[in-house]
């Protein structure tokens, strides 16, 4: 490195300290680069993967079999399947209770509109069992479906503390296209553990289902969903975003996101991804997974955001082929997960696991460069 360089970079993380932007932050790795990617599932679709509060990895998948896979050492091995329910769809939006470390499993019968069985593990994935939950609708009267959505969080901030949350789908009709004008997507939420939820009220655009949601560490909530609906006018296919100050009761200030893709972009609807906020203090650092494809689902890519969502400056190829529904998580401090991210996507009839940190991400660009 030449001496003004050396002098450059000196000068740019002494202004990011002073900034008090010099926390630690485990993804970084002091720059070293991490990534690897394994097969997990081999037939079958739908991802959603958690990690415990002890750092186990629950990795859940099926549209016929409900099963799951459990990694107690960061993902370098798994366990066997685990049968949770035969029939049983997944119902996507698996959420970790931080409260009391019990996992939820959302298991309906068939698609799209079907009865709900909840499983609950109180052993962070080793065994299931089946309980009935209460719903209550929203102000339209409606109970939204599971399918198809991104795992659940427990907000961490603010009055709402504690709660539960995971994004839902409410279907109208049916799932046919004379239909997707009634679709919206939208989220339930429980203050009780996951015994009984209520139903938000609508994101506010219709045509949408398939999304995600992040608390920042101001407790607001950032909602990322699929345009399932095309014909708006709204082209390159992209995706939508809104924002909750309530814990999840309304969404507002709709916006389109310029940056990131929503599905290949030959088709006349979006695609599931996956969100992430890793859990660096001080920072709203995102993670968005979808792919970058003018036709076919391929291309799957990872984009980062550094200040919670406005922009995406960094977006970098996982996986050039087969690549269509993908869910991520955050590795937990303390635990063999920490540090790294874990991306589980559909790919050539399977589910594939890709592992990675911010240092691999960026190129080995140092993060605090991002910090605007």
């Amino acid at each position: 490195m030449k001496l003004h360089q050396h002098l450059g970079t000196l000068l740019l993380l002494g202004l990011l300290t002073s900034c008090g932007i010099s926390k630690k932050n485990p993804f970084w790795a002091s720059g070293e680069m991490a990534f690897d990617v394994q097969e997990l599932f081999f037939d079958e679709r739908f991802p959603n993967i958690v990690v415990g509060t002890d750092g186990t990895l629950i990795a859940s998948w099926g549209r016929e079999k409900y099963r799951v896979r459990r990694s107690e050492d960061g993902g370098k091995s798994w366990g066997p399947e685990i049968m949770v329910a035969n029939p049983g769809f997944q119902g996507g939006g698996t959420t970790v209770d931080e409260n009391s470390g019990d996992v939820l499993l959302f298991v309906e019968e068939h698609h799209p509109v079907a009865p709900l069985t909840v499983y609950r593990s109180k052993d962070l994935g080793k065994t299931w069992a089946a309980e009935k939950v209460k719903i209550e609708p929203n102000s339209l009267g409606h109970i939204p479906s599971m399918h198809m959505n991104e795992h659940g969080i427990t907000l961490q901030h603010g009055q709402h503390a504690g709660r539960l949350i995971r994004p839902t789908r409410y279907y109208g009709g049916g799932n046919d296209r004379a239909y997707w004008d009634d679709h919206y997507t939208n989220a339930i939420f429980s203050d009780d553990g996951g015994r009984t939820w209520q139903a938000s009220e609508p994101f506010p655009a219709n045509g949408t289902g398939e999304a995600a949601i992040v608390e920042l560490e101001d407790g607001r909530l950032y909602y990322n969903s699929r345009r399932h609906k095309s014909t708006d006018g709204l082209n390159p296919r992209r995706r939508y975003s809104a924002w909750s100050d309530d814990g999840g009761k309304t969404w507002e200030d709709l916006a389109l996101i310029e940056a990131l893709p929503d599905g290949d972009q030959d088709r006349d609807y979006g695609l599931m991804g996956g969100l992430v906020r890793l859990p660096v203090d001080g920072q709203d650092i995102l993670l968005f997974s979808n792919i970058e494809s003018p036709k076919g689902r391929h291309g799957g890519t990872v984009w980062a955001s550094f200040d919670g969502g406005k922009t995406w400056p960094v977006k970098k190829l996982v996986d050039a082929g087969s690549f269509a529904y993908s869910s991520m998580v955050a590795g937990r401090k303390g635990t063999p997960s920490e540090g790294l991210v874990y991306l589980l996507y559909e790919s050539d009839g399977g589910a594939k696991l890709a592992r990675f940190n911010l240092a691999w991400l960026t190129d080995g660009r140092d993060w605090r460069e991002f910090i605007k």
